[in-house]
C-alpha cells in the first residue's frame, strides 16, 4: 500500500470510529478532578475482555497500583476490560491508588459469589471447569433465546454495579479518561462512550452477550458486548491521550497450536475469532500507518506524527494454560478468580522488573512481528 492511501485508510477507520480525522481533543462534559498527579512515567491501558478471565486484568492493575511513579493517563475496555476500567476510576476517586485496588477486590470477590457450586467441576489434573449441569446450561443458551430463557430480564450484575459505583460522581470527576466500547446490534458499529457518558446501562451494554441477556437499550439504540466490534478499543487512546506509551492487556492467546476438530472446540474458537478480529485488525492498520509514515517523503501531519510517537507494551496471558480453556470464561468461581488475579499479579511484576523500563523511550515489544 501506498503512504496515500495508508493515511486514508486511516482516516476512514477513524471516522468509523466517530473520531475524526485529526487528533483533536474532546471537550468535557465537566471539569475532571486532578486526582493522578504528574509522575515520571505516564500509560495508557487497552483491557481485553473475556468474561471471568477479566480477573486477570484486576491482578495486573492490582500490581500496577503498587507502583507509585507510574501514572495511568487513559483506559479503554470492553465487556470485562471495561468493568475493569470504570472500577480502577470509581475506586481512585474515592480513595487514591488504594481506593482503586479496593474497588476491584470487592467487585471481583462479589462476582465470585454468584456462581452456585453445582455449576463447577475439579477435574482429575487439578483444573476447574463447568460440570455437566453446567455444560449443559451453556449449551441451551444456544438454543433458546435470551427472552425464553430470562424472560424477565433479570441480571444481577447491574445491582452489583449501582452498588459499588457511583455513576453520577465518575460523570463529573473521573481521575482518568475512559473509552467503553459498546456495538450496535443492528448496525454492528462500535460506540465509544466516554467517562461524562457513564451510567449503568453503559456497562451492562459493553458486557451484554446476546446468547445470555437481553439487548440494552440506551437512546432508542440496542447494544451487544462491545467486544463484537472492539476488544479492546485502542484507537481513542493514541487520538485522545497525551502518554505515548500504551499498554496491552490481553487475555486472548494471540496464537493457538492445533486445529479445533471437535463441534465445542470449533465452536469455543470461532467465538474467540469473533471477539479478536476486530481488533487485530485495528492493530494491524496501526502498524501499517506508523510503517508508511516512518517512510515518507511529505511532510508529516499532526496524525502521522502522533504514530511514529507510539510506543506499545504488553502483558498477556501466553503459555498459562487456563486460558486455553474457553469454558472457563463463564466460571465465576472465588478461588479461581483468586488463582487468575495471582497470575495477573505475577505477569504484571515481571513486566514491572523488566519491560517496563522501557515506558518514555521505545517500544517493548516488536509490534510489527505481533501484529502485522
Amino acid at each position: 500500500m501506498t503512504m496515500r492511501s495508508i493515511q486514508s485508510s486511516v482516516r476512514r477507520w477513524l471516522r468509523g470510529l466517530g473520531l475524526g480525522s485529526s487528533p483533536v481533543p474532546l471537550a468535557p462534559a465537566a471539569p475532571a478532578a486532578p486526582a493522578i498527579p504528574t509522575g515520571k512515567r505516564s500509560i495508557n491501558l487497552a483491557l481485553q475482555g473475556g468474561g471471568a478471565h477479566g480477573a486477570f486484568t484486576w491482578g495486573v492493575l492490582d500490581a500496577l497500583l503498587e507502583e507509585s511513579d507510574l501514572t495511568i493517563e487513559g483506559l479503554s475496555g470492553s465487556s470485562a476490560g471495561a468493568m475493569n476500567a470504570v472500577l480502577f476510576a470509581d475506586g481512585w476517586m474515592k480513595g487514591g491508588r488504594e481506593g482503586a485496588r479496593v474497588s476491584l477486590k470487592a467487585f471481583w470477590t462479589e462476582i465470585g459469589k454468584q456462581m452456585p457450586a453445582g455449576l463447577m467441576a475439579q477435574h482429575q489434573d487439578d483444573r476447574v471447569g463447568l460440570s455437566p449441569l453446567g455444560m449443559m446450561l451453556y449449551r441451551w443458551s444456544g438454543i433458546f433465546s435470551p427472552a425464553q430463557l430470562n424472560p424477565f430480564d433479570l441480571n444481577p450484575l447491574r445491582d452489583l454495579l449501582v452498588k459499588q459505583v457511583d455513576f453520577d460522581r465518575l460523570r463529573q470527576h473521573s481521575p482518568v479518561k475512559l473509552f467503553v466500547g459498546a456495538t450496535q446490534a443492528g448496525s454492528g458499529k462500535l460506540r465509544i462512550f466516554r467517562e461524562h457518558e457513564l451510567r449503568v446501562e453503559v456497562l451492562l451494554a459493553s458486557a451484554c452477550l446476546p446468547r445470555i441477556h437481553h439487548a440494552i437499550q440506551i437512546d432508542g439504540e440496542a447494544y451487544w458486548d462491545g467486544g463484537f466490534s472492539a476488544n479492546p478499543p485502542v484507537a481513542p487512546l493514541f487520538y485522545h491521550c497525551d502518554s505515548r506509551d500504551l499498554l496491552l492487556v490481553l487475555l486472548n492467546p494471540l496464537e493457538r497450536h492445533g486445529v479445533p476438530h471437535s463441534l465445542s472446540e470449533i465452536e469455543a474458537r470461532t467465538s474467540e475469532l469473533a471477539f479478536t478480529a476486530n481488533f487485530l485488525g485495528e492493530m494491524r492498520m496501526l502498524v501499517q500507518a506508523i510503517g508508511a509514515s516512518a517512510t515518507a517523503t511529505a511532510v508529516l501531519g499532526e496524525l502521522e506524527q502522533r504514530l511514529l510517537q507510539l510506543r506499545f507494551h504488553m502483558i498477556d496471558t501466553r503459555e498459562l494454560a487456563t486460558f486455553h480453556q474457553s469454558d472457563t470464561k463463564l466460571l465465576a468461581y472465588g478461588p479461581f478468580l483468586e488463582q487468575l488475579r495471582d497470575q495477573g499479579r505475577e505477569r504484571a511484576l515481571a513486566w514491572l522488573n523488566g519491560p517496563s523500563s522501557a515506558v518514555g523511550n521505545r517500544s517493548s515489544i516488536d509490534v510489527e512481528a505481533l501484529f502485522g
